[in-house]
């Protein structure tokens, strides 16, 4: 089957809607580190509404979980295209990779920071 792009305005954008829903489901249930991280999150939402966090608070936390996720994914997507173009073990390849995963460690120590800001004034109190 041929891949016919849809051109209208409103039909287009349920597909583009439809494709990265169908991404997230993918990501969520095929890589191990999306789990994770998803888990982590649905506890940080738990821990939120268990100390009543503030709305500036609640903005934060859900921003950081996102950037995660999002820059997770990117990650994964990397991965993936590098593998299909290189299967086997490349120097360049391996470089790239590291990069990717570079940029989640950054995503994952800023949320690691504000969460810290957030619930370790919690446990002083």
């Amino acid at each position: 089957m041929e891949f016919q792009k849809d051109n209208t305005f409103i039909t287009g954008r349920f597909k583009s809607v439809g494709y990265a829903v169908k991404g997230a489901v993918k990501l969520l249930t095929t890589e191990h580190s999306v789990m994770v991280q998803s888990s982590v999150g649905v506890l940080l939402i738990i821990a939120g509404f268990y100390f009543q966090i503030s709305m500036t608070e609640w903005l934060c936390q859900t921003l950081v979980v996102g950037l995660v996720l999002s820059i997770e994914g990117l990650n994964t997507a990397v991965e993936k295209i590098a593998d299909f173009i290189h299967p086997n073990y490349h120097e360049k390849i391996g470089f790239i990779k590291d990069i990717a995963a570079g940029s989640v460690f950054f995503a994952a120590m800023t949320a690691i920071a504000v969460i810290m800001m957030i619930y370790v004034p919690k446990f002083i109190a």
